[in-house]
């Protein structure tokens, strides 16, 4: 098998965590049906890592369904359940450039997508989410078509400073990473959420109420430190999974 392998033994935690982000990113509304892609490390270079399987849909992912792929490997997509050429180049060259992005999610979730459509795609920090984000993203204003290997690579050298953990994909979408599947996924969560009451307030009409710098500065370092509050978030979502008898762990 090319570089990548499907074992309901290898990394099991982190196989059930992943499999519950695309649970919850389904529920959530930040889908594209079977398209789009996370991916999660298993090695200390992220040269190995966990995948969704090619044309598979976010709410049926279950952790033996996800793909074991080597970045450094150029016959991956000539293997069995090679994964969808564009997850490939996007993810494959991220993990392949970026060590310090262990888990990457890329989605097309509408108010982050909507953002990404205006011709001045910043977040502006209007309330306390939009806040947690100030001088925490980076804007890539060159969308170059679909993220094939040229365009995926052209994608991680603007991941190249480890403290700017979102990418605001001009006509196109959202990108993140984080450290591990809580981290990262709450940052999803929580970026749509400021992307959503950003683009409500632009529908208002009104003039925006705009937090002064260094008082979001203030606010975005705040919420970095909160104790325990990434993790605790995502352990409630998978233990709503649990109560609901999710197949999502097998």
């Amino acid at each position: 098998m090319h570089g990548l392998a499907k074992s309901n033994l290898n990394f099991k935690q982190e196989r059930i965590d992943l499999a519950a982000s695309f649970r919850w990113a389904e529920r959530f509304n930040f889908h594209e049906g079977v398209a789009n892609h996370f991916s999660l490390a298993v090695n200390h270079s992220g040269s190995k890592f966990l995948m969704n399987p090619n044309q598979s849909h976010f709410a049926r992912i279950k952790a033996s369904d996800l793909i074991e792929v080597n970045a450094d490997d150029p016959e991956t997509l000539s293997g069995p359940n090679a994964p969808d050429a564009t997850a490939w180049g996007l993810h494959g060259s991220i993990h392949r450039h970026c060590p310090h992005a262990k888990c990457v999610m890329h989605v097309h979730s509408i108010h982050a997508t909507v953002l990404a459509t205006l011709k001045d795609s910043r977040l502006p920090p209007v309330d306390q989410n939009c806040a947690a984000f100030f001088n925490r993203y980076i804007i890539d204003n060159n969308y170059g078509g679909l993220a094939f290997e040229e365009e995926g690579q052209r994608c991680a050298a603007l991941l190249h400073d480890p403290n700017k953990k979102v990418m605001i994909m001009g006509n196109h979408g959202i990108l993140i990473i984080g450290q591990t599947v809580s981290d990262t996924f709450n940052r999803l969560y929580y970026f749509e959420r400021a992307a959503e009451t950003y683009i409500k307030a632009l529908q208002t009409g009104q003039p925006l109420r705009v937090i002064p710098d260094e008082i979001a500065e203030k606010t975005a370092q705040e919420l970095e430190r909160y104790p325990q509050k990434v993790d605790r978030h995502f352990e409630e979502l998978k233990a709503i999974l649990d109560d609901e008898d999710s197949n999502y762990k097998n």
